[in-house]
């Protein structure tokens, strides 16, 4: 399976401290340089910085070929150049959690999974604690309405 990333699925969880679900989940991601000049970027937190300094062997960085549309010019940097490569590649999935963004990468055909998705895949598994995981995620600036993680938690019997 083909899996390209954008910057916030994987910012999240390295604050979260659950990185580790990705290879558990889909072994390889690809990332575009752009995502991965948003990740080690001054204004990323510490410690994303700090673990994309050494990026795992799991982690593709991967160059984008193919020039911009008038759409895509719409998304921020990471997002365009994400959905641009996914093209390229013929990605499976695309983990992206911009509405904008996803919106736009759906139009084209494209299976997204985000943050909140990647939660529920990994709880459905028994990966992790969900509870424990949403709560470090409403700790972070990442933004999704109550109702939205609820209903995460609802489903898997959370209360």
């Amino acid at each position: 399976m083909i899996i390209v990333s954008n910057t916030s699925p994987i910012n999240y969880l390295i604050l979260i401290g659950y990185i580790h679900l990705l290879p558990e989940l889909f072994q390889q991601i690809i990332i575009p340089q752009a995502v991965y000049r948003e990740l080690s970027d001054v204004s990323a937190p510490s410690p994303v910085q700090n673990w994309i300094a050494t990026p795992p062997d799991w982690l593709k960085i991967q160059p984008v070929n193919q020039p911009s549309d008038t759409i895509l010019d719409l998304l921020d940097p990471g997002e365009r150049a994400a959905i641009i490569l996914a093209q390229e590649i013929n990605a499976d999935l695309l983990l992206l959690d911009d509405m904008k963004a996803r919106r736009t990468a759906t139009e084209r055909g494209f299976a997204i999974t985000g943050i909140l998705g990647i939660l529920d895949q990994a709880a459905t598994m028994k990966l992790i604690d969900l509870p424990v995981a949403v709560q470090s995620l409403q700790n972070t600036s990442f933004w999704a309405s109550d109702n939205l993680f609820q209903k995460l938690l609802d489903k898997h019997s959370y209360f």
